[in-house]
């Protein structure tokens, strides 16, 4: 098929976010791909890589604040209407287009739901518990979105949270019946953040 196991490589970027002192980026637009050449060129302490999707991805205005947010490796994309979510979706590369949308679903139900983009979980860890706490409030249920193994997620989203990803290997076939075989849908992030609610 036209995109088949040699295209999903699921347990890659979780094995090069687990290499002491890499940097990895997983941008989700434009914007986030600019600034994580930035800080890879201008880090001096060690290696960085970036992991940029082969699909179209939509681009999206950002705000100025949102730069700093990018360079700290992760920020609030979109609050939940009101500021206080009941859930907090977090979401890296091509699956945060996916994440805006189930938020979108999710707000006609009545659940609130932040949008985090989390282009770089090393960098984000770095931060201070201040920053941390302010982009993944404690207490609020969580739910990640990635195309690639599920237990790298644990630690953002608990035991309690829900990780939309893929724990096998690829399958061959065009890739938006793959996205929709291994769950990559509105209708089952929203599946998913109801079930931790």
């Amino acid at each position: 098929g036209e995109d088949g196991p040699t295209h999903q490589p699921i347990e890659n970027t979780a094995g090069l976010r687990y290499i002491p002192n890499m940097d990895v980026w997983r941008p989700s637009d434009e914007t986030e791909v600019a600034v994580a050449w930035v800080a890879a060129v201008e880090r001096k302490d060690g290696p960085s890589s970036l992991v940029l999707s082969r699909q179209g991805i939509p681009g999206r205005k950002h705000e100025t604040a949102d730069f700093e947010g990018i360079r700290k490796g992760a920020y609030v994309l979109s609050e939940a209407e009101g500021g206080a979510a009941d859930v907090i979706i977090i979401a890296t590369g091509s699956e945060v287009d996916l994440a805006v949308k189930a938020q979108e679903e999710l707000k006609a139900d009545g659940v609130k739901a932040r949008v985090v983009s989390m282009p770089s979980t090393n960098v984000f860890d770095r931060q201070d518990q201040a920053y941390k706490d302010s982009v993944l409030t404690p207490g609020v249920k969580r739910v990640s979105v990635e195309a690639g193994v599920t237990d790298f997620w644990r630690k953002y989203v608990g035991l309690e949270g829900g990780v939309v990803g893929i724990d096998t290997f690829g399958e061959s076939a065009p890739g938006g019946v793959l996205m929709k075989h291994f769950g990559f849908t509105v209708e089952n992030v929203v599946k998913t953040v109801k079930s931790v609610l």
